[in-house]
C-alpha cells in the first residue's frame, strides 16, 4: 500500500492512466527509500556516451553489465537505468528484483559536431519486453537540433503512456547557443526543467545548477524578483519550483567523479533545497564495490532524513 506521500505525488499526475501511475508508484515503493517520495537511481549509460575505458577502467568490474544491476539491487536503489544492450544482458536473470528504466536514446563521444543530438537506440516495445517500469530520453535544450528532439520525445511519451509507462527525461542544456558555463547556469537549468515538464516528463533529471546567470533577460528577472542563488540549496529550490511549482519529480545527477565528502555535501544541499533525489552513476560504479555501496547508502540516508 502506498504511503500518504506517494499518494500525494501521484495526485499531481491526475491526467495519467492507471498504468502510468502504477509504475510511478512502483518506482517510489522500491528500495531503501520506499514510501518517502525520494529517489536514488543508478544510471549506467556512460559506456555508450563516453566509451568503455573512460567509464569502467577505474573499476574494471564495471565492464560486466551484471556488476551494475547487482550494485543497484544490493544498495537498495529505487531503479536501475541503462541502454538496451546493458538491460538485455541482465533483465532475465534479475526479473522483478529492481525496477528498470530503458534509456531510449544515446550518443557517442566520437563525433565532434557542435550540435548534440542523440540517436534513438531502443523502443517502447523493448521496454515492455524487458519488464521496465519507465523509459528514459535525453533532450539538449540549446542545441540547434532541439526541435527534432522535442518532437521525437513527444511521440515516445504518447506511445509509452498508451501502454502504462512513465518517462524520465534527462534535460541537459548543451549546444552552440551555450558556452560551458551556461550549460549549468541556474537560469538555464531551471528553464530546461520547465521545458521537460511542459513536454510531458514524469521525472526530470538535471545537473546541479551553478550560481551563474547566463541569459541577460533571465538575470534581470531573477534580480527583480529577488530570487536567491547564493547556495546550491537556493538554486535547487528554484529549479524545482520551475517544474510546475514542485509538482513534477526533479532529481539531480551526480556529475563527474569526485571525492566522497564533496559528493555528500552536494547531496545534502540538494535535499535541503527540496530536490526529490539523486541519480548517480560514475561516483558509485567507478569505486570499489564496497565503497560504491557505502556511498549510495549514505546518499539514501541524507534523502531519507530530508
Amino acid at each position: 500500500m502506498s504511503t500518504p506521500r506517494v499518494k500525494e505525488i501521484l495526485s499531481w499526475y491526475a491526467s495519467e492512466n492507471p498504468g502510468v501511475k502504477a509504475n510511478l508508484a512502483r518506482l517510489m515503493n522500491h528500495g531503501r527509500l520506499a514510501g518517502t517520495g525520494r529517489f536514488v537511481i543508478l544510471p549506467v549509460d556512460q559506456g555508450f556516451e563516453h566509451g568503455p575505458a573512460r567509464s569502467f577502467a577505474p573499476n574494471p568490474a564495471g565492464y560486466d553489465p551484471r556488476y551494475h544491476i547487482e550494485l543497484a539491487i544490493e544498495a537498495g536503489c529505487n531503479a536501475y537505468a541503462a541502454p538496451l544492450g546493458f538491460l538485455e544482458a541482465v533483465a532475465s536473470d534479475h526479473a522483478g528484483d529492481i525496477p528498470l528504466i530503458l534509456k531510449l536514446n544515446n550518443s557517442d563521444s566520437l563525433s565532434k559536431g557542435l550540435e548534440p543530438c542523440s540517436a534513438v537506440t531502443g523502443s517502447v516495445e523493448d521496454a515492455l519486453r524487458l519488464g521496465c517500469a519507465a523509459i528514459g530520453y535525453t533532450i539538449y535544450p540549446g542545441s540547434d537540433a532541439r526541435n527534432e528532439q522535442f518532437e521525437a520525445l513527444g511521440e515516445l511519451i504518447l506511445e509509452a503512456k498508451a501502454v502504462g509507462l512513465p518517462t524520465v527525461v534527462w534535460a541537459y542544456p548543451r549546444g552552440a547557443g551555450l558556452n560551458r558555463e551556461g550549460e549549468t547556469a541556474v537560469d538555464v537549468v531551471a528553464y530546461a526543467a520547465h521545458l521537460a515538464a511542459q513536454l510531458g516528463a514524469h521525472i526530470i533529471k538535471v545537473k546541479p545548477p551553478k550560481a551563474h546567470l547566463e541569459q541577460k533577460e533571465a538575470a534581470a528577472a531573477f534580480e527583480k524578483a529577488g530570487i536567491a542563488v547564493a547556495t546550491l540549496a537556493d538554486r535547487v529550490r528554484e529549479v524545482v519550483r520551475s517544474a510546475f511549482n514542485g509538482r513534477r519529480i526533479v532529481i539531480f545527477s551526480g556529475g563527474e567523479a569526485k571525492g566522497t565528502e564533496e559528493v555528500l555535501k552536494e547531496v545534502a544541499e540538494i535535499a535541503a533545497g527540496g530536490g526529490f533525489g539523486s541519480i548517480m552513476g560514475r561516483n558509485a560504479f567507478q569505486r570499489p564495490r564496497a565503497d560504491g555501496l557505502a556511498l549510495l547508502r549514505a546518499v539514501m540516508e541524507i534523502h531519507a532524513k530530508a
